[in-house]
C-alpha cells in the first residue's frame, strides 16, 4: 500500500506567505520572499517564478531562490508543449528532469543538480500570466494539500502582480496627462 507524502506546507508558512503578499509594496522583494519561502518549506534546492510573455510564447524569469544565474540564463523557456502548466492551468510534476520530454534543457538540469520540479500556475482572473517552480535535487512527491496551497498562494500573487501593473500604467497616465498643456485637459 502506497503511503501518503508528509505535509511540508503548514498554516505558519502559509500565512508567513500571505502576510509578504498582502503587505509588500515592492514586487520584486515578494517575488524573492515567496521563492526562498517555498524552497525553504519543501526543503527544495531553489525555486524560481516567470512570468509569460504572451507575443513571444515564452517565460521570463522575475525572481528565484537556490538556482544558479548560470541555469536562469539557459535559454528561453518557451511555452510550446500542450501539457505544460501555462498550457492546461495545472499543476505538473516531472519527476525525471533528465528523461522527459516536457523538459526543454535536461543538460542544464543535470548540470545543476535538478532531479525533480513541480510546476504551479500563477493566474488572474481565469487568465495565466505565470509561472511557480520549485525544483528538487532528488525524487520527490508532494501531498495534495501541499498543491492545493501553493496554487492558492499563485491565485493571491497573480492579483498583486495584475494590481502592480495596473498601478505602473496609471502612474504613466498621470505622468503623460501632466506634460499636456493645461488647456487640453479642461473638461477631464
Amino acid at each position: 500500500m502506497d503511503e501518503k507524502p508528509d505535509r511540508r506546507y503548514y498554516l505558519k508558512h502559509f500565512k508567513a506567505i500571505s502576510h509578504a503578499i498582502s503587505t509588500y509594496e515592492d514586487l520584486n522583494t515578494l517575488i524573492n520572499h515567496l521563492a526562498e519561502g517555498t524552497s525553504r518549506a519543501f526543503k527544495a534546492k531553489g525555486c524560481s517564478l516567470m512570468l509569460l510573455d504572451e507575443r513571444e510564447n515564452q517565460l521570463f524569469h522575475v525572481g528565484s531562490y537556490g538556482i544558479s544565474e548560470e541555469y536562469i540564463s539557459k535559454g528561453p523557456v518557451m511555452v510550446k508543449d500542450k501539457y505544460c502548466a501555462v498550457c492546461t492551468g495545472e499543476p505538473v510534476f516531472i519527476e525525471d528532469m533528465q528523461n522527459n520530454p516536457l523538459v526543454q534543457y535536461p543538460k542544464a538540469a543535470a548540470r545543476e543538480g535538478i532531479v525533480s520540479m513541480l510546476s504551479i500556475p500563477i493566474k488572474c482572473r481565469g487568465a495565466i500570466i505565470g509561472i511557480l517552480r520549485t525544483y528538487h535535487g532528488e525524487p520527490r512527491v508532494y501531498h495534495e494539500d501541499d498543491i492545493d496551497s501553493l496554487c492558492v498562494l499563485c491565485g493571491l500573487l497573480g492579483l498583486v502582480i495584475e494590481n502592480n501593473g495596473l498601478r505602473n500604467f496609471l502612474e504613466q497616465v498621470k505622468v503623460a496627462l501632466g506634460s499636456l498643456p493645461l488647456r487640453m485637459l479642461e473638461g477631464l
